[in-house]
Parts: structure tokens; sequence; C-alpha cells
């Protein structure tokens, strides 16, 4: 399995500024309510930062523009909750973020909840779509989705493409991670399920701090860390090394800088949000 550390990010959401008043239902903006885009509220939270002021988010990332504060001790309501940015806080450490009732986002790792049973969002895509931005990184059917029930534990999706296939930068971006992932013997042959590991796999790191992980390549990729590569950039080709039954690309999308198991999103609707549906 991969090993994933969280960097302590606390210090990115907070900025000086003028301080916010609470965010309550009651004080969502007029304009908003009258259009029907006030979400029901699922429970409230306190804002616990010490004393410096919350930036709210209009995505759940640390990097997404800023909508608003909040100042310490403010009460919030929260919707729902969506994975995002990992981010180490004064509450607690998590990758999840809360949408309060104007639909921005704020860190759950600075909220004191009164209700624990606040419900997961339907959606969150952290970038929007940019027409030719993006493009699929094979062109292959899907073979197992995005943490399905017989599979809640699958972060990315499986596309049935054959060996050697070559796999290209599904955006422009840097290489960030170059990788030997296995948990015995070596990526440069042929893995099997009784493994654990993604076996050779590059991440590359987009704007908006999206980062995308194309795993089981076939020997080490043709990239390097640091290399600035631009959409259809060749990174490797399809093999079956680590974990794996056959030759297949794994391809993961994360919401979220250093990719972790908290900030992986679905591939499938953030791709399909750009018009590059994976049949």
């Amino acid at each position: 399995m991969l090993k994933r550390r969280h960097p302590r990010t606390a210090l990115a959401l907070l900025a000086a500024g003028t301080v916010g008043s609470a965010l309550t239902l009651s004080t969502v903006p007029a304009a908003a309510a009258a259009a029907g885009t006030v979400a029901r509220v699922a429970g409230t939270g306190t804002v616990v930062t010490g004393g410096t002021p919350l930036n709210a988010r209009s995505a759940p990332s640390a990097g997404s523009a800023r909508t608003g504060t909040l100042r310490n001790g403010s009460t919030v309501s929260i919707v729902c909750r969506v994975a995002g940015q990992f981010v180490s806080g004064t509450v607690t450490n998590t990758g999840y973020w809360d949408r309060l009732a104007d639909n921005s986002y704020v860190s759950d790792a600075f909220v004191r909840r009164a209700d624990s049973a606040i419900p997961k969002c339907a959606s969150a895509t952290p970038l929007p779509a940019v027409p030719g931005a993006w493009m699929l990184p094979v062109t292959a059917g899907l073979i197992s989705g995005f943490r399905t029930v017989g599979r809640p534990a699958h972060d990315g999706v499986d596309l049935a493409a054959s060996r050697n296939t070559p796999i290209r930068a599904a955006s422009a971006g840097t290489v960030v991670r170059v990788v030997c992932n296995v948990s015995k013997g070596s990526c440069d042959v042929d893995g099997k399920p009784t493994l654990s590991g993604c076996g050779w796999y590059v991440e590359v790191q987009h704007e908006g701090n999206v980062i995308t992980r194309y795993c089981h390549l076939v020997r080490r990729p043709v990239v390097t860390v640091g290399q600035v590569v631009s959409r259809g950039t060749i990174l490797g080709h399809v093999g079956t090394s680590g974990s794996s039954s056959g030759p297949h690309l794994h391809f993961e999308v994360h919401a979220g800088v250093p990719a972790t198991r908290e900030n992986a999103i679905s591939p499938i609707a953030f791709l399909t949000a750009r018009g590059l549906p994976i049949g």
C-alpha cells in the first residue's frame, strides 16, 4: 500500500485581514436566498483558530479563491462535508472540508462541530471546465470504477489499455513523483493480486493543486521529478507491475497537495465535467 504523508498546512488557510462576522443561515445574502441557492443546513459548528481569522474558500483547498473570512468563535451553518486538501488545524487533522450555507468551504480542521453526523456532499469539482485543457490519459474502456461497493478502497479507475500503450499526461503540469511501490520484489516484473502497491507510478501536479496519478507502468516512467510536461506528453507505458492481475492503467485524481486517500476524487466525474466521459 502507498505510504502517504500529510504536510501541516494549517497556516496556509489563515490570513490577516478584516474579521468576518459569524456566518449563520440568517446572514446569508438576501440575493442568494431569493434565488433559492441556500442549501438545507445539516448542522452547526464553531470556528476555532486561536485568534486568527479563518479563510472561507470557493473550493475545498487552500489554493482556491478566498470568498471571505470568519472570526475565531464564529458560528457556521454546515450543509455537508467533502474530501479535499488535508489540513492540520487547531481542532483536528483532516482532509474534510465543510460546505457552508453560502456555498463556500472551510476546513473542518478548524471547526468544532456540534453535530457529528454531517452528510457527505454529493460532489465537488476543484477546477472549472476549461475546453482543451484536459484529455484522457489512454483511450480504453473502464473495467473498475472509483470506490465501488465491491472495492470501497479503490481510489481511482482502471482502464483496460494493453501492455506498452503510451500513457499521456492528462493536462499540463509538473512531475512531482516517480516511484516504484510494491510490497515485495521488483517493479520491473509483472505483478500479481497478492502483492500491494501501485508498482511503477508517476504523479503530475496541475494548476489549482490538482494531482493525477498513473499506476502499474511496465517499466520506470520516462519522465523525471521536476520535469514540466504539456498535455499529451508521454509519461510511460501501460504494464502490470505491483498489485495487478493484468495490464491496465490505474488512474487517480486528487484535489490537493500532496495526493492522499482523503483528497482522492472520482476521475469519472472530474473528466466528465470537462467533456471527457470515461466509457
